[in-house]
């Protein structure tokens, strides 16, 4: 596995070697990473990962000095998992002056759910996923892989790729989940182990709400504000749990239509804040 930090030493290495499949990560590695990272061998010549803690996209009060940064283990889960290249840039390798140019979402998809509540998040995403495109992909076209625990993040970069007409597929990797349910993600590891066995609460009520909401005349303000009531009750602090179209992720539209929606939650276990989903 080459390991590229530079721009031009990246482009170097991905020269004559055909079409990228790229993941792009923040590290602190776990299976689901790697299953996307194995999905992305069999979708072009070179596979290729980047590990970025990228800035823009915290809040001043958010984690981004604690964000766990684990390079060694990182770098060899990568390598079993069959990443060719991996681009790990330092902060002055990628942004070797302030990034005032930034790519701005549309607000109707970007300033909802996780927007309002983690306000610009999403216009740090879409910048360094822009610049990331453009280190990856400069010999032409290619794909990507995103996980769609991240769901509405899925959604943003899938229109940004459209409406740039960059030559990018998107391809989506399924949610890992631990054997009770739980989503995988990085920041699992903050929990303590009487909230990791609480946390699976999350993936059970967005369950439960697709259910409720799947009955006949159900009345989802009531369902969804019961479910965030259910949550509180047992210590959580839920931002939202909520039901959507999977189309535009606004407020479904007359009758809900299963096949159509999608359940998501974002809420505080003590100190980390969770997010899942489930389509239905």
């Amino acid at each position: 596995m080459h390991i590229a930090h530079s721009i031009a030493d990246l482009r170097a290495a991905l020269a004559g070697r055909g079409r990228p499949a790229f993941v792009p990560t923040m590290g602190n590695l776990h299976d689901g990473h790697l299953s996307l990272m194995r999905q992305a061998t069999g979708l072009g010549d070179v596979a290729v990962a980047s590990i970025f803690v990228n800035r823009l996209q915290f809040l001043p009060h958010e984690d981004f000095d604690s964000y766990p940064r684990t390079w060694d283990a990182d770098c060899a889960k990568l390598e079993a998992a069959g990443c060719d290249v991996l681009f790990a840039p330092r902060e002055h390798d990628l942004y070797p002056e302030p990034q005032t140019f930034k790519v701005h979402p549309d607000p109707q998809i970007a300033d909802i759910l996780e927007g309002h509540f983690r306000p610009g998040f999403f216009v740090g995403v879409s910048t360094v996923v822009m610049k990331l495109f453009s280190c990856v992909f400069s010999g032409g076209a290619g794909s990507a892989v995103f996980g769609r625990k991240d769901y509405q993040q899925l959604m943003v970069i899938r229109q940004m790729v459209r409406q740039f007409a960059l030559p990018i597929e998107i391809v989506a990797g399924d949610t890992c989940r631990a054997e009770d349910g739980l989503a995988l993600s990085s920041r699992n590891g903050y929990l303590s182990a009487a909230e990791r066995a609480e946390a699976v609460q999350l993936s059970q009520a967005l369950r439960a709400l697709a259910q409720a909401a799947s009955a006949p005349g159900a009345d989802l303000p009531v369902l969804e504000a019961q479910a965030m009531d259910a949550l509180r009750a047992r210590g959580w602090q839920p931002d939202y749990v909520t039901v959507r179209q999977r189309s535009d992720l606004l407020p479904p539209a007359g009758a809900a239509q299963p096949g159509t929606l999608v359940a998501l939650g974002a809420a505080r276990l003590g100190s980390t804040r969770l997010i899942d989903n489930l389509e239905f």
